[in-house]
């Protein structure tokens, strides 16, 4: 089980630190995805921490998001910087033990997501 914290209200121009728990040891070679979903809109994919290989970020946040993990502690972090309006959304993060390259962006990939976290810019 996931659980995303560490949402909440920031400026324009702010920045937020998400943290994805898992319950469970995650093992080192599933991979950690982060979507998110604005209203009316689609979920869509943020960037993914694959296999502890490397990480991609989507072209609307790269530069400003980036992905760490903790193996550890069974958990990863998406910083957010530079944030803006259009970056409202709940953010969840999924895990996966068979995503491969082809597919990380795709949400069928995952098999384990947890709630969502707030996120609101203001203006």
């Amino acid at each position: 089980q996931l659980q995303a914290s560490g949402g909440g209200l920031v400026q324009a121009g702010g920045s937020l630190t998400l943290t994805c728990v898992a319950s469970q040891r995650t093992p080192t070679t599933w991979t950690i995805g982060w979507f998110r979903q604005a209203p009316g809109m689609e979920r869509e994919f943020v960037g993914v921490n694959f296999r502890n290989a490397y990480t991609t970020m989507a072209e609307s946040v790269k530069g400003r998001f980036t992905i760490s993990r903790v193996n550890a502690t069974n958990t990863a972090y998406l910083v957010m910087n530079s944030l803006r309006p259009d970056d409202t959304a709940v953010y969840y993060c999924a895990a996966g033990s068979s995503v491969i390259s082809s597919n990380l962006a795709s949400q069928t990939a995952y098999g384990h997501w947890g709630l969502g976290t707030q996120v609101t810019v203001s203006s």
